[in-house]
């Protein structure tokens, strides 16, 4: 049987225009596609799927010239990876024990909470040891980091400055300073003339960090990057670059409050589960070994709708003070406003108390729930400590003093084990608190500590006095 000569052509045709057809790719992930999605099926990115031009070419590598042998792993150098200390306890015990020569580390958080603060010490205090440091600024002038680095105290002949947006700029600044730590604030404010886009654009964003890091990986130099935030706390930019840089760390605060946070969410050379504790004072930022002072209220007598617990900050225990206040409302539907903790778990909390703690008086009432010192409250445990602040601002009358509450409530009205019993309570104990209520058995119990087990909510309640009665 022939082809015609028509069906050939047709047959050319179509394969020609299945050659010009353009293709989709995500500017996120690199997911491609053959035809325009609004939303991304991999990343569930919205708006970043962007025509790509034609079918790729399939092209083959040839093998070339390695730079180095491969070595059995036992005779690779560990030593050059071993991490030296950025003189901020705090921070090293986020990063691992310090900075790797040739780590990029990206630290992102809202505006004013204090990054380029930080930053900046960490650069003086590496200047400090004779390691040469270079500060770039993009988003400020060199003399308005002057005024801050006079503020804080961050002077020192080995801290070079430059104010450059441009990354050629950038890279001849490391080919004349030879820096061994790289301070870059912010990458969103640098761009390459050779990459079309606006400062902050995902090309531009992908191109700069990629020459950073390359240059950083060449002459093992540290380099510490700042990143920007979206509206709903996320790192601006595309997602390959945090995949990109080795640490990602989340600076974290309220600009109302004292206390900062650095929290990891990713590193290479160490755990994720640690977090560093900061004051931001007019004087710069300094490090708080033992931050619980800062979510307690101190007093003499006991005060009705207060609790104690304990938290787990990565692995770092810290006792933090809830506090709840119920008043007669004057509106149909009762005000329901919490700070510092989830409204879904107080909410919760409510409903336990109410259908399993048989305490009748909250559903008409305006309740108001809040943490002390800024910390925020998102895990199970404090699910004991919230509902005995209700219970206790419900019949005003105040818990025992020295007491200390850990233990997650289900609907059920049961009180669940949580992890981390013995560390809380040993820093309870350590701060002067001599009774606690917990969930199963707690295992060894610090010295001079009265630990009480309980099973169910109502079993928690009883820890509180008899309400005194009302005088006429």
């Amino acid at each position: 049987m022939s082809v015609g000569a028509d069906t050939v052509t047709d047959m050319a045709a179509r394969k020609s225009s299945a050659k010009d057809r353009p293709t989709y790719r995500c500017t996120e992930c690199g997911w491609q596609t053959a035809k325009w999605l609004g939303r991304c099926p991999e990343c569930q990115s919205w708006g970043t799927v962007e025509e790509a031009g034609g079918v790729p070419a399939v092209r083959t590598t040839a093998p070339g010239r390695v730079s180095a042998p491969a070595l059995p792993i036992g005779q690779v150098d560990g030593r050059q990876a071993t991490a030296r200390s950025t003189g901020v306890p705090e921070l090293d015990r986020v990063l691992g024990g310090g900075l790797v020569p040739g780590a990029v580390v990206l630290l992102a958080g809202e505006p004013g909470v204090g990054k380029s603060t930080l930053l900046l010490d960490v650069a003086a205090k590496a200047a400090s040891d004779d390691h040469r440091t270079l500060y770039v600024t993009g988003e400020e002038s060199a003399g308005q980091v002057r005024l801050r680095a006079d503020r804080i105290g961050a002077i020192n002949d080995h801290l070079y400055l430059a104010a450059e947006t441009d990354l050629s700029a950038v890279l001849g600044h490391l080919d004349e300073v030879k820096p061994s730590l790289l301070v870059l604030d912010s990458v969103q404010t640098v761009a390459s003339p050779e990459i079309d886009g606006a400062p902050g654009g995902v090309a531009q964003v992908r191109e700069v960090a990629g020459a950073l890091i390359r240059a950083s990986k060449e002459r093992g130099m540290s380099t510490l990057l700042v990143g920007h935030v979206t509206k709903d706390g996320t790192i601006a930019g595309p997602r390959l670059l945090e995949h990109l840089v080795d640490v990602v760390l989340h600076f974290e605060g309220d600009r109302h409050a004292r206390l900062r946070l650095v929290r990891g969410v990713k590193n290479r050379y160490g755990a994720t589960d640690e977090v560093g504790c900061f004051e931001l004072h007019d004087e710069g930022i300094t490090g708080l070994a033992d931050p619980s002072g800062l979510f307690l209220t101190r007093r003499d007598e006991p005060v009705p709708g207060t609790c104690l617990t304990v938290t787990l900050e990565g692995r770092r225990p810290l006792v933090a003070e809830v506090q709840a206040l119920t008043v007669d409302s004057q509106i149909p539907s009762p005000r329901r406003t919490t700070s510092g903790l989830e409204n879904s778990r107080v909410s919760m909390m409510l409903a336990v108390l109410e259908q399993r703690g048989r305490i009748n008086a909250l559903g008409k009432r305006d309740i108001y729930s809040a943490t002390v010192g800024g910390v925020r409250l998102s895990e199970p445990a404090a699910d004991l400590a919230v509902a005995l602040a209700l219970a206790s601002a419900a019949g005003d009358t105040p818990l025992p003093k020295n007491l200390v509450a850990i233990g997650e409530v289900g609907l059920a009205g049961e009180v669940r084990r949580v992890t981390g019993v013995q560390r809380r309570l040993s820093e309870a104990a350590r701060l002067g608190f001599t009774h606690a209520l917990v969930p199963g058995d707690p295992g060894r119990v610090p010295a001079g500590m009265r630990v009480l087990e309980v099973a169910d909510i109502g079993e928690a309640l009883r820890v509180l006095p008899p309400r005194p009665a009302r005088t006429s």
